[in-house]
């Protein structure tokens, strides 16, 4: 029997027919769900979803079917069994512990009763949306070595469903087309150069019929596109660059001639950058898909356009057409983006009353600290106001659109120059919410800074992350009372914010930034899960925390709501990670535990717990004898800051328990450290070889330099026990 979905029929018959498909289980299996008396087979296709069904979501309000729940992706759900009089009785139901201890991003959906999430490296699974039981998983094997790639761990966002598909990108640039009954490759493709530093870490759409899906690699050397596949076959329906290749070469598309005109110099050897990793949003009633556009690669702008422009369309709002491409308008946040100001941050579509009439509007809290409102139709400008702090430009000209940027801030006069936010942005990747009860956009938001210097000898380096930064300049200082300073101003926050009034209406402050994405519900409460590792719930209204739950990891995923039978659900997938892990001191805020990737779900007055956490504790460095002179030991420092902190930390601290902290290195790593750097020995393990940037006497001088910070390390713990 084929599932009758809720779009096609009245809204209340469909809530009926929904709460009875709930109680079954994926395809001819008779579900026995625990509360309900008997429970009639009833055979469904599963993830039966289509454009009627997305469209209509708010007739099965139990189901959460996209990304973002629906089309406008506002993360709301209009479910309030649990609420602000009763949330305080959320216990957990069940969890799942993935065979990971990387960082998770991932957004569930769940449908007819069956929750698909993906986890690190790409992986997929599928559960009974009420008793946890896995029902499936796929493991798309993405290859170790293309870690190296992942500027920002090997996380997956998300998967979308369509007619009987689950789809999900992979680290390795593939698009994935799963079996929703049991997991099995119905097609996938290649979306991206193999040998390029291309990754997939961002959730696919899909609209008409078409996957959706982009790419990330903006620190490395590659050029951004979009790109639509036929769902059923997989065959590529067309794809929109958001950067314009080689001028002496035919444009791809007639705009991108226009938006050539905004380069200088030859930025198509070194890629552009302009990377489409994350959000989008569709309005079928325009039928128009938005797409949020990423930073320049190299970040400085001075050597990828050294003549100066704006950089079409990089850190831009981009309209187009799903069905062919076709570029209908676009707005750029931060014209001639040279701080790795993206604009892939979460958009949000509504319907708001401005000036005394309704307007289409979408909105962004991009990198760059300003909260944005454009019509959506035209792309007009309305309004931006600051939502954090932020340095780089005093406001946005409300006659241009355009930021008025302060003096001095383009880092080009060859000194360092700190600016607010910093690259992490005033909001990063993790989904803001808006609610239409209370009318208020609630964002992850953050505040931080970043040190931008000049790099003069910049030298191309094919593959590897390219950001145009003197980062011997650009990194933190040594002295701890001087890092503990700055690191006291990288704070995270959620802001509920006012979209009509631009201003914010309250607060809960956090203890450290890279908190998780927000989830608003009917019951007047949102979500949140946090860096510190609890899942909390707050008041809509004014932000009074309700609830909390010790999830032994930091979580910077987004939760969702969804129904089965009369009960109300929550989950949330945990597991720390994400570029904060370049902060060293900052990644350890998170947990004091081992880093677990769960997926907890919740419902009122169960009584499930976790497993007693385990302590984390690296132990005491054991470096072999330091032998290196000052000189050797700075070259090192400089060649580590070039290329190794990325991942295992600015100042090579690494306090996240997954991500190896390279002052405490065994005896035999210490041995093993050439072989591991230049031989390549660990890349199945995601260390790829450094041969093409390092040869043994460099290698050997970060060794250098990582044996004397772990010296530095026993000294200050020695002078530790010795105060006390």
């Amino acid at each position: 029997m084929k599932l009758i979905k809720a779009g096609h029929m009245r809204p209340e018959l469909a809530l009926l027919v929904l709460l009875a498909l709930m109680l079954a289980a994926c395809g001819d299996r008779t579900a026995d769900q625990p509360g309900s008396e008997t429970t009639p087979a009833v055979a469904i296709t599963p993830a039966d979803v289509d454009a009627s069904r997305i469209i209509n979501a708010n007739s099965e309000p139990g189901s959460w079917l996209s990304h973002g729940r629906t089309y406008d992706e506002q993360r709301f759900s209009p479910l309030d069994t649990i609420k602000d009089s009763n949330v305080g009785r959320l216990g957990l139901s069940w969890f799942f512990d993935f065979p990971t201890n990387r960082g998770m991003e991932a957004t569930p959906l769940m449908i007819d009763g069956v929750i698909y999430v993906s986890g690190s490296w790409s992986m997929v699974y599928a559960f009974d949306a009420v008793t946890g039981k896995l029902l499936w998983t796929h493991n798309p094997e993405v290859p170790g070595a293309k870690a190296i790639h992942a500027c920002c761990d090997v996380v997956n966002r998300g998967v979308a469903a369509w007619q009987g598909k689950i789809f999900v990108g992979t680290i390795d640039g593939r698009l994935m087309a799963l079996d929703a009954a049991d997991g099995h490759v119905l097609w996938q493709v290649q979306t991206t150069p193999e040998e390029a530093a291309y990754t997939i870490t961002g959730a696919p759409r899909v609209v008409k019929g078409k996957v959706l899906i982009g790419n990330g690699g903006g620190e490395y050397d590659v050029r951004g596109y979009v790109s639509a596949y036929d769902a059923d076959t997989g065959k590529l329906a067309w794809r929109f660059y958001t950067v314009p290749g080689d001028p002496s070469q035919p444009f791809e598309n007639p705009i991108l001639e226009q938006a050539a005109e905004t380069w200088t110099g030859e930025w198509w050897k070194i890629g552009g950058g302009g990377t489409v990793w994350d959000s989008m949003a569709y309005d079928p009633e325009l039928d128009l898909l938005y797409i949020g556009v990423g930073n320049g690669a190299p970040w400085n702008r001075q050597i990828r356009s050294p003549g100066g422009g704006d950089n079409l369309f990089l850190s831009s709002i981009v309209a187009l057409r799903p069905d062919t491409g076709e570029y209908v308008w676009h707005y750029q946040t931060t014209p001639g983006e040279t701080w790795d100001f993206t604009a892939t941050q979460h958009l949000i579509l509504a319907d708001l009353e401005i000036g005394g009439r309704i307007r289409q509007v979408v909105m962004q809290a991009p990198k760059n600290g300003f909260f944005y409102v454009l019509d959506r139709a035209s792309g007009e400008f309305l309004s931006a106001e600051k939502y954090t702090k932020v340095s780089w430009a005093s406001h946005v000209d409300p006659e241009t659109g355009r930021p008025v940027e302060e003096p001095g801030v383009r880092y080009d006069e060859g000194v360092p120059v700190v600016v607010y936010p910093g690259n992490q942005g005033g909001h990063n990747w993790h989904p803001m919410s808006y609610s239409p009860v209370t009318g208020l956009v609630y964002i992850p938001a953050q505040q931080n800074l970043g040190v931008y210097a000049d790099d003069p000898g910049f030298e191309h380096r094919p593959g590897f992350i390219n950001t145009g930064l003197d980062w011997t300049k650009a990194t933190l200082p040594d002295d701890p009372e001087q890092r503990a300073g700055l690191f006291s101003q990288f704070t995270g926050f959620i802001t509920a914010w006012d979209p009509v009034a631009q201003k914010e209406v309250w607060r809960f402050a956090h203890s450290n930034l890279w908190n998780g994405g927000i989830l608003s519900t009917a019951g007047n409460l949102i979500f949140q899960g946090n860096a510190d590792g609890q899942f909390a719930s707050y008041r809509a209204d004014n932000g009074e925390r309700l609830w909390t739950f010790d999830a032994q990891s930091g979580i910077v995923a987004a939760p969702i709501s969804y129904m089965a039978g009369d009960r109300q659900f929550v989950a949330i997938v945990a597991g720390w990670g994400g570029t904060v892990i370049t902060f060293g001191e900052l990644s350890g805020r998170s947990s004091g535990t081992v880093n677990r990737s769960r997926l907890l779900v919740f419902e009122l007055n169960a009584k499930g717990a976790l497993p007693q956490p385990v302590p984390f504790n690296r132990g005491t460095p054991e470096p072999p004898a330091l032998t290196a002179d000052a000189d050797q030991i700075q070259r090192g420092d400089d060649l580590y800051h070039t290329n190794c902190f990325a991942c295992h930390g600015e100042g090579a601290i690494s306090a996240a328990s997954f991500m190896p902290d390279l002052r405490y290195m065994t005896a035999e790593k210490h041995e093993l450290f050439k072989p591991i750097v230049i031989g390549g020995l660990y890349h199945e393990r995601g260390m790829a070889s450094f041969s093409s940037l390092l040869n043994f006497e460099e290698a050997e001088d970060i060794h250098a330099y990582l044996i004397s910070e772990a010296h530095k390390l026993l000294a200050a713990a020695r002078e530790s026990l010795d105060a006390e």
